[in-house]
Parts: structure tokens; C-alpha cells; sequence
């Protein structure tokens, strides 16, 4: 591995660069500048020449899909001057931006690393030091992903989940294996997916979605607003494969039925993080499939929502946004 490649570091603030205040909180500092890391952590000039940019310093629970054009714009633009990027990014939603970058970075052949950490910088027991050195020598190896560097990890970003607030192991890839592991060296483990050689920007996305999680006692009366609403999709969190009630006022069908009406697509995942959504297994996940739902299969949620997003923005036809939502477009469902 070349240890002096050329790494831009992008900086959007996060837990990693928050210090501690009083009665156990965290906050940024009064400047909100963010990360000093050349005098925070000089051991990094030893893997990489890097620069810093801060973009913005935001708790990640206040991104939202204008901060990921932020980002995507200035990798973008920066593409050809780098070996490879990290962002350092709040866990909260971490996932999210990982997932949305996966899809617009069309046949990217430079790894795009998100880290970040569960304890701030600033405190000595954080584990923002070992994440941000095997995100730096991550993003200098050859490997052409979006992921997740975290506790000795390397996920894939669109198949990745935040599973823990308290544990160092904040993330998890359910259903596909992690792609590289980290100890005394970087074992990858998984190259499975290879971008297409052509690379396309295609920075183009609709937030008009509306997540609906299924719990025993919900009327269909409480979501009945969104049938006339600009919603373009609408994903629903079922039980299990894909189970939702379809007996006496607690039916879902006939809702479904008029999204479907209405020309919303309208997708079913698990609140199961494990497994996949079959809509031909159950005699209630093949009414959904009957009334024009369609499956998220093994998708996590996050990949669901920003892969819709990206659809969205990118077509008009909801028949090509069904069609392209259950294939694979970058490594992020396998049924």
C-alpha cells in the first residue's frame, strides 16, 4: 500500500468533534470549527498527505439530503486531484449519507470512507483516534467503495445500519458480510462488487417519501392524509417477511390500493434488520403485492429511502422507479 497518497479529508462535524460540558453532555465547541487534526493527531502525516476542508459542522441528526449534495459536490470536484476521501460524519445518520453517496457516484473507482466515533476526540477513552487511522489507510487502498470505517470494520455503506448507542461496535451490515476487517493489517475480505468503468455524477433526488412503521392497533384513518398528498412513495416498515393486518379496521390493503391509484410507489421492508421481504410467502404479503406494493428485499431502511430518493430525482415514470428499485444498482441488495 502507498502511504503517501493524496487523501482529502471532509470534515461535517459529529460526536468526533464535539468536547464533553457538564452532567455528562457533549456539544461542540463555542467556534464550531471542528477537528484540528494535524495538532489533535500528527501520527496521520505518517499514512497520507491530506488536506482538510470543513464543510459544515452539523450533529448529524440535523442532515438532511442538501448537506449530502454539499458533500457530493465538493468530491465531485475534487475527484481528480485525490487518491481517495474520508468524511468525518456523525453515526447517527452516517448510514444514511453512505448509502445516498453510493448511488450518485456512478462507476467511482476512488474509496469513499465515512468515520466518525461514539466519544469525542477531545476524551481520552475516544475511540475517534483508531477509527480516523484505519479510515485514512483505508482511503489509500485500492478498493472503489462507499463505507463505514468503524471499530476495526470496513462495511459497505448502503448495507450498513447504526445497530448500538453505547458500544464502541456502533454498526452493523446485516446481510452482507463486512468488506475488509482491520487488526495487525487490512484483511479485505469482500470485492464482490466492481464499479462500471464509466463514471457518472448523477446528483439528482426527491425527498418526497413518507415511512410508515406498522404496530398491532394502527388505523389506516391516522396515514389516510397521505394518499392526496405530494408523497411520491411511501415505505412501509412491516412485520416480518412483509406481513401487515388486513382484517376489520386495522386493514392496510385498501390504503396501499390507493397509493397505487394515486401513482405513488409504495415499497415494503422488515422492521427485521436480518433477512429479506418476501411478498409471495404470506397470504397478507400477497395481498400488498396484489394492490401494487413492491419488495425492498434485503435493503436496509437507509438504503430504501435514499435509493428512492436517488430514483425519484432521476425519473418521472414510476414504472422505470419500480422496475430499477428491485434491482441492484450499487451492491445494495442481493434479492
Amino acid at each position: 500500500m502507498n502511504t503517501m497518497k493524496q487523501i482529502l479529508i471532509l470534515q461535517t462535524g459529529g460526536t468526533i468533534a464535539m468536547r464533553e460540558g457538564n452532567s455528562e453532555t457533549v456539544d461542540f465547541p463555542n467556534n464550531g470549527m471542528g477537528l484540528h487534526l494535524r495538532e489533535q493527531m500528527p501520527e496521520l502525516e505518517k499514512l497520507a498527505n491530506f488536506v482538510v476542508h470543513t464543510l459544515f459542522i452539523e450533529d448529524s441528526s440535523d442532515i438532511n439530503p442538501t448537506h449530502w449534495e454539499t458533500i457530493a459536490l465538493h468530491i465531485y470536484q475534487n475527484h481528480e486531484l485525490y487518491d481517495g476521501f474520508v468524511i468525518i460524519h456523525g453515526t447517527d445518520t452516517m448510514a444514511y449519507t453512505a448509502s445516498f453517496l453510493s448511488f450518485i457516484f456512478k462507476g467511482f473507482n476512488k474509496p469513499i470512507v465515512l468515520t466518525g466515533s461514539q466519544i469525542p476526540l477531545h476524551n481520552v477513552r475516544s475511540d475517534a483516534r483508531r477509527n480516523m487511522i484505519n479510515a485514512l489507510e483505508l482511503a489509500c487502498s485500492d478498493i472503489n467503495e462507499v463505507g463505514i470505517c468503524f471499530n476495526d470494520k470496513f462495511l459497505r455503506g448502503n448495507r450498513s445500519t447504526k445497530m448500538s448507542i453505547g458500544d464502541f461496535d456502533a454498526f452493523s451490515s446485516p446481510n452482507f458480510p463486512p468488506l475488509a476487517e482491520i487488526g495487525l493489517n487490512i484483511i479485505f475480505l469482500n470485492k464482490e462488487y466492481k464499479s462500471k468503468p464509466n463514471f457518472e455524477f448523477l446528483c439528482r433526488w426527491d425527498d418526497r417519501i413518507a415511512i410508515i412503521k406498522v404496530y398491532p392497533g394502527m388505523k389506516p384513518d391516522y396515514i389516510a392524509h397521505l394518499i392526496e398528498s405530494d408523497v411520491q412513495c411511501v415505505i412501509i416498515e412491516a412485520f416480518g417477511s412483509g406481513n401487515v393486518p388486513v382484517k376489520s379496521a386495522y386493514d392496510l390493503i385498501p390504503f396501499v390500493q390507493s397509493c397505487t391509484n394515486k401513482g405513488k410507489t409504495v415499497v415494503i421492508t422488515s422492521q427485521a434488520p436480518y433477512d429479506a421481504v418476501d411478498l409471495d410467502k404470506y397470504a397478507n404479503a400477497r395481498l400488498l403485492k396484489q394492490a401494487g406494493a413492491i419488495s425492498a428485499g434485503d435493503m436496509t431502511i437507509e438504503a430504501c429511502v435514499t435509493k428512492m430518493m436517488f430514483l425519484l430525482g432521476q425519473y418521472k415514470n414510476h414504472d422505470i422507479i419500480r422496475s430499477l428499485f428491485e434491482q441492484n444498482l450499487a451492491g445494495e441488495r442481493s434479492i
